[in-house]
């Protein structure tokens, strides 16, 4: 098995400034602002990794201030996962002829971008809203944008992995081999993960509370990478440990340089 450590204090952080100097891509007022900490370094995410497979960006983001966000901004040949912990998150998107969608906590969506596609996301509530972000290469270029969303309420479907993007019944679907599952659990209790092929890896991130995963003992905003092996077995050490896990085929280094070719120099 191979596997790195990623702690929380070890990532990647940003505090992006809605003063009116970013105003074509940052909303909200003057005093506003986002916080980001990011897993990977794609762009203007910064941190030491280039990425887990095709998922470019794992981002942490709070949306602090009334208004603040994304104004209307483009994407292409990108499929994003929101994943809405706390807060209101009004998302506006171009897929199949524009909708306007509000997230509250446990809702999550997927946003194909494929051929083109634009969105823009707020916070329009003063409470922050805090959102996890993942970026993911899609397996065919240039799809027919799309979009869907779900609710994941961990009352109903707690000490349970849930699969909540992929190909389980119930799951949002995912122009790529990966899937995203949620565990909600509690001390004492023991989840056994299987890989769907020695090919795959899976990226472990820890919302809230705190798991053991083999040897290692991972803290709040902690992750763990690992592949090269069929399954691992999570045991949470906290009540209300809340643990993301994305799961997805480790693609060789041409199919990146592809996806790099056909994406140089234009708008993600």
């Amino acid at each position: 098995m191979n596997s790195f450590v990623l702690r929380a204090a070890d990532r990647g952080h940003q505090t992006l400034r809605s003063d009116g100097s970013r105003a074509s891509y940052l909303a909200g007022h003057p005093d506003g602002f986002i916080t980001r900490e990011s897993s990977f370094n794609f762009n203007q995410y910064q941190s030491g990794r280039p990425g887990f497979g095709p998922m470019r960006v794992f981002g942490d983001e709070v949306f602090r201030g009334n208004g603040v966000g994304y104004n209307m901004h483009p994407h292409h040949n990108f499929a994003i996962c929101a994943f809405v912990l706390s807060g209101q998150l009004t998302h506006i998107n171009t897929a199949g002829g524009g909708m306007v969608d509000n997230l509250q906590a446990g809702d999550f969506y997927v946003f194909s971008a494929g051929s083109g596609g634009k969105h823009c996301e707020l916070s329009v509530t003063g409470e922050d809203t805090n959102i996890i972000y993942v970026w993911v290469i899609p397996e065919q270029l240039y799809l027919p944008p799309s979009y869907h969303r779900a609710h994941f309420d961990f009352r109903k479907r707690r000490n349970h992995i849930v699969e909540l993007v992929g190909l389980a019944d119930g799951a949002l679907p995912m122009p790529q081999d990966f899937r995203t599952s949620r565990l909600v659990a509690d001390d004492g209790g023991s989840f056994d993960y299987a890989l769907k092929t020695a090919g795959h890896g899976a990226y472990v991130f820890v919302l809230e509370g705190s798991a053991r995963i083999g040897d290692v003992t991972l803290g709040r905003r902690d992750s763990l990478g690992v592949w090269e092996t069929g399954s691992f077995t999570i045991e949470p050490v906290e009540d209300e440990t809340d643990i993301l896990i994305v799961e997805t085929a480790m693609i060789d280094d041409a199919r990146i340089k592809e996806w790099e070719k056909v994406h140089a120099d234009a708008d993600h």
